[in-house]
């Protein structure tokens, strides 16, 4: 089993994508097997060094993920976090098996805080874990990667004892998390400097960084550390993670892209497939990206007051310090419409970085002829929702046929909803307080279940009063949390399509998420 790429660059940084396992942690954001596999395509695509897949022994669920994706990715190192426990490490090992490149990763906390209150032990014992957790790993995997958990709130003599005894053990990376989002870029750097030089062997590993967002200083916090000796970046799609999220990779590998001249360090990112990566990360968790979202986000590259407008017409570097095409926002020269054929749209489809079989492709295409029917302007956005809920609906076992909604001032609102459940029709007519809850409730009446709705949210893909509503549900039943979303020019429509479909993630989730223990999710 080979290792992820060694910076044999000093100047190279090895970019570790946590999006499918600390970015799951968001509450909501759970997601299924096949869900998993799509991000994992598009982070290989993306030139992502290492993609941690997930928590094997956290449950059979994020097992067969880890091993299917292992089983698939072969251009990223494939990366199974474990606490530092025999058991955990063990069945990351067999997780991690048919990788072509695979990477234990064990956790433990160091601060005084977590040490006595979380793990009950006394810091001798800790350092033997560490020993022993290490030494165990690397029997198991060539590339072992050991974490301090709340490292930036540890003792600085006893950070150093752990991190030189983690190396002298087998780890070729020591990653010092910042769990809770509590320190600043200062603090932080002298922390990567302080480890550089007083650690003895820190030479024979890689020194990663792992930052939370919660005081919106994840990514500058990375960056400190990347300036100080660091050579690896621990981050998530969108900012993606629980709580106020992760450092947001697209930040940390455009910030360094841009200001090479104060950080000259490289990557291996393709950074035009980061608006793809972001556009699926947010569709399939239903977490959708801020407009303000920087390198992202829909007014990243908007520019509306009058004195902007004036300058970016003279030249377009007067407020414009990255090109849209450098992220992947690319001015299309083919216009699809109503009478576009089958040929122009797979065309626009491969344009926009999509490759679909035969029977997926039809179908977009009957969605996207009906869209255009309805719709007078096709933006390359429409086509990446389009696109991305076909995907996400294909395997559902339940599917949306119609909907007919009785609407206005004059109560009550009403329903008429038609689904196929296992390939049979049936239908349901319901009244609400409101369209939507008519709606709710003619799909409740056909699918009965006792999950809370947690949210619903939408937000439109473009401007215009035509545009396609993206409607996102939470739902939550003992504990279980999905999103279900959906996209549709017709706000009432799209919002029974993401009911129905957070419905079916739920009914698959029910069969897959018992745990094989009892696990502390919480890690870094």
């Amino acid at each position: 089993m080979s290792s992820a790429v060694e910076p044999r660059n000093q100047n190279r940084v090895i970019i570790f994508d946590t999006t499918l396992r600390d970015g799951e942690q968001s509450p909501g954001a759970a997601m299924n097997l096949e869900e998993k596999r799509r991000i994992a395509f598009v982070l290989e695509e993306l030139g992502v060094d290492v993609i941690e897949a997930g928590f094997p022994i956290a449950s059979n669920g994020d097992f067969e993920a880890v091993n299917e994706i292992a089983k698939t990715i072969k251009n990223s190192t494939i990366c199974g976090l474990a606490r530092a426990r025999a058991p955990d490490i063990e069945r990351a090992a067999e997780a991690l098996k048919p990788a072509a490149q695979s990477r234990i990763h064990i956790f433990l906390a160091t601060s005084p805080l977590h040490m006595k209150h979380k793990l009950q032990m006394e810091p001798p014992k800790v350092l033997q874990a560490v020993i022993d957790s290490v030494t165990l790993a690397r029997k198991l995997c060539d590339d072992v990667e050991w974490s301090a958990e709340d490292g930036t709130r540890s003792e600085h003599d006893f950070l150093c004892r752990c991190v030189e005894a983690a190396i002298k053990a087998g780890a070729r990376t020591v990653n010092i998390p910042d769990t809770v989002g509590y320190t600043t870029p200062q603090e932080y750097a002298d922390l990567i400097k302080m480890l550089i030089n007083r650690v003895p062997n820190i030479d024979q590993a890689i020194v990663s960084t792992h930052c939370h967002n919660d005081l919106g200083l994840a990514v500058a916090n990375s960056l400190a550390g990347v300036i100080n000796g660091a050579r690896q970046v621990e981050c998530t799609i969108n900012g993606l993670g629980e709580r106020a999220g992760n450092a947001a990779l697209e930040e940390i590998v455009m910030s360094l892209k841009v200001r090479h001249d104060l950080m000259p360090f490289t990557t291996g990112i393709n950074t035009e497939v980061i608006m793809r990566a972001s556009h699926l990360v947010s569709t399939i968790t239903g977490f959708p990206v801020q407009p303000n979202k920087a390198v992202v986000g829909a007014n990243a590259f908007a520019h509306e007051s009058g004195i902007h407008q004036d300058g970016m017409i003279k030249n377009r570097q007067t407020y414009e310090i990255m090109t849209p095409q450098s992220v992947g926002l690319t001015k299309t020269s083919l216009k699809l419409g109503k009478l576009s054929g089958r040929n122009a749209f797979r065309s626009k489809l491969l344009e926009l970085g999509y490759t679909l079989g035969d029977n997926a492709l039809t179908e977009a295409f009957n969605r996207f002829k009906d869209l255009a029917d309805r719709k007078k302007d096709i933006f390359d956005e429409d086509i990446m929702a389009l696109v991305d809920d076909e995907v996400a609906h294909a395997h559902d076992r339940v599917r949306f046929i119609s909907l007919e909604v009785q609407a206005g001032s004059k109560g009550p609102q009403r329903a008429t909803l038609e689904l196929e459940i296992d390939g049979k029709k049936v239908s349901s007519v319901a009244t609400g307080n409101g369209p939507v809850d008519a709606t709710f409730n003619a799909v409740k009446d056909l699918m009965p279940h006792q999950a809370k709705l947690l949210l619903y949210q939408v937000s439109a893909v473009t401007a215009g009063t035509d545009a396609q509503a993206e409607v996102t549900v939470r739902l939550e039943e003992n504990g279980r949390t999905v999103n279900g979303q959906s996209a549709d020019p017709d706000t009432i429509v799209a919002s029974a399509r993401a009911y129905i479909h957070a419905l079916n993630k739920l009914a698959i989730k029910r069969l897959k998420t018992a745990p094989p223990e009892d696990v502390q999710m919480t890690a870094e």
